[in-house]
C-alpha cells in the first residue's frame, strides 16, 4: 500500500460505478408491465417502497392513466409496497418555476419516510422530469430515480440524461444536480395524446444531435421528415431511438457526464434556445427554442467556420420540413438575447465554450464569436422562416 504520510498534496483519482438503464416499452401499464416491475428491485427480503408522480397535463391528455397505475400497484402488491396516494404536480415550467413545488415534494417524501432504496416513478414532460429528478437528488442526498417520459423530447434527449434542475432568479436550471437515475423507461403509449406541437417539438433535438455525432442519422431524419410530422409511428419511434441512444452514449462513453470539461456538446444552439425561453416568458416550447437556436448556429457555422452552405440550407430544410416556425419576435432584440452567451458561459464556469460545425458530424468547439456574423445568421433564419411563412399560406 503506498504510503501518503509525508505528502503535502495528495490527488487521487477515482471513478465511480454507475449503470445508466434504459428500456422501451409499447404499453408500460399493460402488457410490458414486467419491464417497470423489474427495475423496482426489493432491498432484502423487504418489498422496495414506490411513490407515483405525475404530470397533471399528461392526466389530462390520459384520463386512464391514474386508474391504470393503481391497477397496476394492487396486482403487484404483494411485490410492491405503495407508500401514499399518487401524487400530481402541475406540467410544464411553472413546476421548475415555483419553489413552493420543489418544497412540497419534499414534505410529501419525508411524510412518506422514503428512504435511499425507495423508489420515485415520475411520470411527465421534461419540466416535471427536471423538477421531481431534482427533489429525488437532494432528499437523503439521493433516492432512486424512475423516470417515464411523455414527450418526445424527454424520450429523445432530457429523460435520458443525468442532469435534473429547476428554474432560479430568472435563470434557466439555475438550481441543480448531476444524478444518474435508477432506470429509464420510453414507453410509446405514452405519447399517444401528445398535441402536434408538442410531438414535433422532440425531433429539434434529434437533429442537434445527428448533426454532432451522426452524418447517416442526419440523412435518413431528412427524408423522413415529413413522415415524422404526420406522426408516423414507424419513422417517428426510430428517430427517437436513436437520438435516445446518442445521448445515452454520449453520457456513458464520452468521459464528461457531469461535464467537468469546458465545452458542452450536447447544447449545441442552446446558448440562444435558453434566453429565448425566458424572454418570451416560456410560450416558446424548449424544442421549438432548441430548433431555432441550431438553426442559427448552423447558419452560422457557414458564415464563419466553412460549414458549407449546402448542408446549412439542408437544416433549415429539414426543421422547417418537420413543423418548426424557426421564428419568434424575439429574435429582433438581438442585444437582448446575446446576453445568453454570457448566461450559458457563467452556467458552466471558465472562458465561453460553444459548439459549432466545421461540417456535418465534425462539432468543434469555439472561444469567440463575431458578433456581426452572428447577427447575420440571427437575420437569415429570420427570413428563411418569413419566407416558408408566406409560402404556405
Amino acid at each position: 500500500m503506498t504510503d501518503f504520510t509525508d505528502s503535502p498534496s495528495l490527488d487521487i483519482p477515482f471513478q465511480v460505478p454507475f449503470v445508466h438503464r434504459l428500456r422501451f416499452t409499447q404499453d408500460v401499464f399493460g402488457r410490458d408491465e414486467a419491464v417497470l416491475l423489474d427495475l423496482l428491485e426489493p432491498s432484502g427480503s423487504a418489498a422496495p417502497r414506490v411513490q407515483f408522480w405525475v404530470d397533471e397535463a399528461v392526466l389530462k391528455g390520459q384520463p386512464d392513466l391514474k386508474q391504470r397505475i393503481n391497477a397496476f400497484l394492487g396486482r403487484h402488491e404483494a411485490r410492491l409496497a405503495k407508500t401514499g396516494n399518487l401524487q400530481v404536480v402541475p406540467g410544464g415550467e411553472i413546476t421548475k418555476n415555483d419553489i413552493h413545488i420543489l418544497e412540497r415534494m419534499l414534505k410529501v417524501f419525508n411524510a412518506a419516510n422514503l428512504d435511499r432504496r425507495s423508489y420515485v416513478v415520475v411520470i411527465g414532460g421534461g419540466a416535471v422530469l427536471d423538477a421531481v429528478g431534482f427533489a429525488v437528488a437532494i432528499a437523503h442526498r439521493g433516492l432512486r430515480l424512475v423516470r417515464l417520459p411523455t414527450t418526445t423530447l424527454g424520450q429523445a434527449d432530457s429523460g435520458i440524461g443525468v442532469k435534473n434542475s429547476v428554474n432560479l432568479f430568472h435563470k434557466k436550471n439555475w438550481l441543480g444536480t448531476f444524478a444518474v437515475p435508477w432506470g429509464v423507461i420510453n414507453d410509446a403509449a405514452l405519447l399517444t395524446t401528445l398535441s402536434d406541437r408538442d410531438f414535433i417539438c422532440g425531433f429539434s433535438e434529434a437533429v442537434k444531435v445527428s448533426l454532432l455525432k451522426d452524418p447517416a442519422m442526419f440523412a435518413r431524419l431528412c427524408e423522413t421528415a415529413p413522415a415524422i410530422r404526420r406522426r408516423d409511428a414507424v419513422a417517428s419511434q426510430a428517430m427517437i431511438r436513436a437520438s435516445a441512444e446518442w445521448h445515452l452514449k454520449h453520457i456513458t462513453r464520452g468521459g464528461d457526464p457531469f461535464e467537468m470539461n469546458e465545452a458542452r456538446p450536447l447544447d449545441y444552439g442552446h446558448w440562444s434556445a435558453h434566453k429565448l425561453e425566458t424572454m418570451t416568458e416560456f410560450a416558446l416550447r424548449h424544442g421549438e427554442a432548441v430548433a431555432i437556436g441550431v438553426a442559427i448556429d448552423t447558419v452560422y457555422s457557414s458564415l464563419v467556420h466553412g460549414l458549407p452552405q449546402a448542408a446549412a440550407q439542408q437544416v433549415l430544410d429539414c426543421l422547417a420540413a418537420l413543423g418548426f416556425g424557426l421564428h419568434d419576435a424575439a429574435l429582433d432584440d438581438a442585444d437582448v438575447l446575446f446576453d445568453g452567451m454570457e448566461e450559458f458561459r457563467q452556467h458552466l464556469g471558465g472562458r465561453l465554450t460553444l459548439t459549432m460545425l466545421a461540417d456535418v458530424g465534425r462539432p468543434i468547439d469555439v472561444h469567440e464569436v463575431d458578433r456581426v456574423q452572428m447577427r447575420t445568421a440571427i437575420e437569415q433564419v429570420a427570413a428563411f422562416a418569413k419566407q416558408r411563412a408566406i409560402a404556405a399560406r
